[in-house]
């Protein structure tokens, strides 16, 4: 089974050479920390960055420079700095390659619940509608269940949603999946987990076929 940094290592094989990037808060801004050396890619935080690097060693650190998380990053050459109006003019205007977000629950028709636990005090959605609502390629990367043992993967969100029908891949600490008109199709094993355990721990309908193979990470 992965942890956060295993789910970011498989979901950095995901990014290709030359894509824009945008990192959500939470396992997504790990992301950056292990891509390919050999590629070049520019991550965006709608915060108003362009050009986010790994993140900064102890002691190295610039409080001025964070990310969307308010967590504190390092910049690439030529990496730029604006305002929250242009950061989403990007993401409005669909400049943005691959989006990878967090989530509490996804449906298995691809609707993601990312922003808001009722009862619970939140200051607002932020950015993540126009995200879920602007993007093409969206990645999850998220638990396969909650604290209690209770699948995050269902056949019907119950939280407030984030976006309908927006979610192509969602990358667990147990598997690999592929959203589809037919449910979540099994495509990758974490080390350890059995196909047995992901059905088990998936409310919503997997899809599995052939020989699964386990995640090379």
């Amino acid at each position: 089974m992965l942890d956060k940094t295993g789910i970011a290592k498989r979901i950095a094989k995901e990014v290709k050479d030359g894509y824009y990037v945008n990192l959500g808060i939470g396992i997504p801004t790990l992301v950056a920390n292990y891509v390919r050396h050999d590629i070049e890619v520019e991550f965006q935080s709608e915060n108003g960055v362009l050009g986010m690097g790994p993140f900064p060693f102890e002691g190295e650190e610039d409080a001025d420079v964070i990310n969307a998380g308010k967590q504190t990053i390092t910049t690439l050459p030529g990496a730029s700095f604006f305002d929250s109006a242009l950061s989403f003019s990007m993401i409005r205007g669909q400049h943005v390659d691959l989006t990878i977000l967090g989530a509490m629950e996804v449906a298995e028709n691809g609707d993601i619940a990312n922003w808001k636990i009722p009862g619970r005090m939140v200051k607002g959605m932020g950015g993540a509608m126009d995200l879920v609502a602007s993007a093409d390629n969206i990645i999850v990367a998220m638990m396969h269940t909650n604290k209690r043992g209770e699948s995050k993967l269902l056949k019907k969100c119950s939280l407030p949603l984030t976006g309908v029908g927006c979610v192509k891949k969602i990358v667990t600490n147990m598997a690999v999946l592929e959203v589809t008109d037919k449910g979540f199709k099994l495509l990758e094993r974490a080390p350890g987990v059995s196909v047995d355990d992901i059905k088990n721990a998936t409310e919503g309908t997997l899809i599995v076929e052939g020989n699964i193979p386990e995640m090379a990470i």
